[in-house]
């Protein structure tokens, strides 16, 4: 069945235990953190919904362009489908070792198709000292691991950290946040939680944009809740496990929801740096210095990485592999390398903008002072640069800046891509792994040889 948005908002009537600034939070659609994006998801649900379709997978699967928005809604569903093909990868790897996990996550994903489920992953642990195995650790909880094993299923115990949007969710793909080895089988566990588990309790963290929304225009619409999760002995049904102790294929799911994670995070910076460069461009020309040369250096600048960052995501896409489902993975080399690019270098772009911009950037006044009858003609009066561009476009122009690049959204956004999908760190570790370095050094000792004769 494909839900209504009314269908999604009863969904979340199910008994999940959520807390907010320390409290338990009932009805979740009424409360100001999780108002706007509920809102917002249950739009999409109803933007996709025919009242007959049987199956969600047509919708979920064939609608990058209706993602273009990055809305909470859209990216509900795009944070699904990373889910689903991060599950389909990794049952093709584990297929050998563990065919009834391999089974049971294609299962699964079909059943979220069916359904029009919202799965969100859970891959961070709490880790304690990092410096010390799980095993290792003074509380054996710092990384989540099975507890027991019953005849019915697997109880599990511990967090994860850094959720998007669990607690607007139906399940939770948990996995293994990184290799594990002999001796760490209770720690080698992948399986799906529903969020209304029993023992699943999920804090809510985040400064959602308060007063008039027109004044954050993309907080309004893409403020992402972060969820603290923590699964105090739930049990889960084996027919919901993919993984149980196969510890050499403990970082497969890792891996390829890195790989999933970070193709998705590319092509939102695709659109982003595309978007940055004509915010900037626009700012010059409202403030008239379109033609200044550092000012078009600056921007040149801004073209030159965002031509980058397309030509990696195209690249990847464009030398991928077909899996078994007929699916193209990704080019890990081109995904981690523009991953890379596009988070390393969005602090420049960042800076360009601002630069350009000027210091209206931050003190550009609300909108309801520019309808305020004192005094709203004359900030309209004075917002005015170029003759051209009127002084309220140039406001809303600000706003925009303003909520992309020094607002408390812009800081989140700024953290969420340099650590989403994994820190710059992990994505050098596989363009290296992944680079052709064999063919680099034979090319070079073509060079090299010739003069040693």
């Amino acid at each position: 069945m494909v839900m209504s948005g009314q269908d999604y908002l009863a969904s979340l009537s199910d008994g999940r235990c959520i807390y907010i600034d320390g409290r338990r939070v009932t009805d979740l659609a009424a409360h100001p953190v999780l108002k706007q994006p509920i809102a917002q998801a249950a739009r999409s649900f109803d933007e996709h919904f025919t009242g007959n379709a049987t199956d969600i997978s047509p919708l979920l699967f064939n609608a990058p362009a209706a993602s273009d928005t990055d809305g909470i809604g859209d990216l509900l569903a795009s944070t699904t489908l990373t889910c689903c093909m991060t599950l389909l990868t990794a049952a093709d790897r584990v297929a050998e070792v563990r065919p009834e996990g391999a089974k049971a996550a294609r299962a699964f994903v079909e059943r979220v198709r069916r359904l029009d489920l919202r799965w969100t992953e859970c891959i961070t642990d709490a880790k304690g000292d990092r410096s010390l195995s799980p095993t290792k650790q003074s509380d054996r909880d710092a990384y989540l691991r099975v507890v027991e094993r019953r005849p019915d299923g697997l109880v599990i115990r511990g967090a994860k950290l850094h959720v998007s949007l669990a607690a607007i969710g139906h399940e939770l793909m948990v996995i293994p946040t990184k290799a594990m080895k002999p001796g760490e089988e209770d720690y080698a566990i992948a399986c799906s939680v529903p969020v209304n588990a029993v023992g699943v309790s999920i804090v809510v963290v985040g400064d959602p944009p308060a007063g008039d929304l027109r004044d954050f225009p993309i907080a309004a619409l893409k403020y992402t809740p972060q969820c603290f999760v923590i699964f105090d002995d739930v049990l889960v049904p084996y027919d919901r496990v993919f993984l149980d102790g196969e510890v050499e294929h403990a970082a497969t799911f890792a891996h390829a929801l890195g790989l999933w994670l970070r193709a998705k995070a590319l092509k939102g910076m695709v659109r982003e740096t595309d978007m940055m460069v004509g915010l900037a461009q626009l700012a010059a020309e409202g403030n008239g210095l379109a033609k200044v040369s550092h000012i078009r250096e600056k921007i040149s600048d801004m073209v030159i990485h965002a031509t980058l960052v397309r030509a990696t995501m195209e690249a990847s896409i464009a030398t991928g592999t077909r899996q078994t489902d007929g699916t193209i993975l990704p080019n890990e080399l081109y995904t981690n390398a523009g991953k890379y690019l596009a988070a390393g270098e969005r602090g420049l772009m960042v800076r360009h903008l601002l630069d350009i911009a000027g210091g209206s950037a931050l003190t550009v006044p609300a909108t309801a002072d520019f309808e305020q009858p004192e005094i709203g003609e004359l900030l309209r009066k004075y917002m005015t640069g170029a003759p051209t561009v009127d002084g309220l476009d140039r406001a809303a122009l600000f706003r925009v800046i303003r909520d992309m690049a020094v607002s408390a959204h812009a800081g989140q956004t700024m953290m969420g891509r340099l650590q989403g999908g994994g820190g710059l760190h992990a994505q050098r570790i596989v363009t290296r792994g992944r680079y052709d370095m064999e063919r680099a050094k034979d090319l070079a000792r073509e060079l090299v040889l010739p003069s040693l004769r």
